[in-house]
């Protein structure tokens, strides 16, 4: 039987088809999570123009302020739940978010004016902050030889979550209506809310129930395992902010998951008005691109640990700035195409390394500072939602056609990537991390031989 290797308590593996460990549990919990919150986060964009816009007598202009309210307010909440994390740890934080997301979801249901709307769109935006619980989670529980992986791959799991909901929730609410549960076509969306909010207090449970914050336990019962400035020192927050290289990786998710969320929300449009393409096959087209979360954030995580085995910290951050400059020259010739197929490659291309460049800065961000890791790993995912909303602003006030906002874009993210060099690692973080590769490789080593022995 194949024994599970620990390096200080955290996981050297992920084993996928396990749940014997706290951290596979804290793994799978925290990806369902993360999806169910992005679920919910977006559950109203498939019945917005449908029936929810033409139930509450909704303007273009109103549907659009709903959609960058429900972004901005994310930019606050994943700042606060960072810090929220080296606070009281990822466990409570990740409960008390899914708890309140359950009620601001079935909640919107009650909307009944513009004004109501859009308060309940700002609430809900702030569980859009459950990746950062997320990335922090992994963090702890896994080694850092499987650390970029693993938040990689929880991070693209539950990044689905907000384009399964695209189809998914209007299944949801013709349900309501067949079963007799709205009273009207344009009510429907709003018992479909309750379903949602309803799976989230069930993973609000498990997640209480079957995960800690760290492999040990949880903090309130291990104070000295949680984070905390020492004395003299400015808080965890403050020493993060302090920071530059997290600047520059806030700047550098702006260009990566800013980019994608900002591309996911025009690539139908784009189609539709660029190459002629009806409704459906636009939006078919446009679904490819968020298919790539299945793996190619995993890819990123994974590459960032291959190239630190050789490279170290500056491995990491190598490999993430040639992913980087590469989502950007993608990101140009998706924008120079004027032949449908090509098109269409060329923004699956894209689509391929802006979500390795996701899963590269977060193979990164764990070795900043780790005594403020939720600081750091909230400062940074915010940057993504500053990123969307100042694209779309630009592309509203510039008068610029959106093939031409790709191409200054494109520009843009390959000028972030070459930034990225400029992250460097004193020599003791460096030597620690080559020092921490030998163990695990000795580790590892130890672990085959023994294993050996048992066959």
């Amino acid at each position: 039987m194949k024994k599970e290797a620990l390096y200080l308590e955290k996981a050297t593996s992920i084993n996928l088809f396990s749940l014997k460990t706290v951290q596979m549990k804290t793994f799978h919990l925290s990806w369902i999570a993360f999806f169910l919150c992005f679920f919910g986060w977006f559950s109203h964009a498939p019945l917005l123009n449908s029936t929810i816009g033409p139930d509450l007598d909704l303007t273009k202009a109103q549907k659009i302020t709903a959609f960058i309210a429900s972004v901005g307010v994310t930019i606050f909440a994943r700042l606060f739940i960072g810090n929220l994390c080296d606070k009281i740890g990822p466990r409570k934080s990740y409960v008390y978010l899914l708890l309140f997301g359950a009620v601001v979801v079935s909640a919107s249901s009650f909307a009944n004016s513009w004004e109501t709307y859009l308060v309940s769109r700002m609430a809900i935006g702030v569980i859009g902050a459950s990746f950062v619980i997320t990335q922090y989670h992994t963090s702890v529980m896994f080694a850092p030889n499987v650390v970029g992986i693993a938040n990689a791959t929880t991070a693209g799991w539950g990044n689905l979550g907000g384009g399964v909901t695209q189809a998914v929730m209007p299944l949801i609410a013709s349900g309501m209506l067949a079963f007799g549960f709205a009273e009207s076509e344009l009510s429907k969306w709003r018992p479909a809310m309750f379903v949602p909010a309803a799976i989230m207090l069930v993973v609000a449970f498990l997640y209480w129930k079957y995960t800690t914050d760290c492999p040990k336990g949880n903090y309130e019962d291990l104070p000295n395992e949680r984070p905390q400035a020492k004395e003299g020192e400015s808080s965890l927050f403050v020493s993060a902010m302090k920071d530059k290289r997290v600047w520059i990786l806030f700047l550098m998710y702006a260009g990566c998951f800013g980019m994608e969320l900002f591309v996911n929300g025009r690539a139908a449009t784009y189609y539709q008005t660029q190459f002629e393409l009806s409704e459906t096959t636009a939006g078919l087209i446009a679904s490819l691109f968020g298919l790539m979360n299945l793996f190619a954030r995993s890819m990123g995580g994974w590459l960032g640990d291959r190239f630190s085995v050789k490279g170290g910290l500056k491995g990491r951050v190598k490999w993430l700035a040639i992913v980087m400059a590469v989502e950007g020259l993608a990101l140009i010739l998706f924008s120079r195409m004027d032949v449908l197929p090509f098109a269409i490659i060329t923004m699956i291309t894209f689509s391929l390394f802006v979500q390795m460049a996701e899963g590269a800065t977060y193979s990164v961000v764990p070795f900043i500072n780790k005594k403020a890791l939720g600081a750091v790993a909230g400062i940074v995912g915010a940057g993504g939602n500053v990123g969307a909303v100042c694209y779309a602003q630009f592309l509203l006030r510039s008068g610029s056609s959106l093939q031409d906002c790709f191409l200054y874009f494109g520009l843009i993210v390959i000028a972030i990537g070459f930034l990225g060099l400029t992250i460097k690692f004193s020599q003791e973080d460096e030597d620690a991390a080559v020092e921490e590769q030998k163990r695990l490789e000795a580790l590892e080593a130890e672990l085959k031989k023994k294993e050996g022995v048992i066959a």
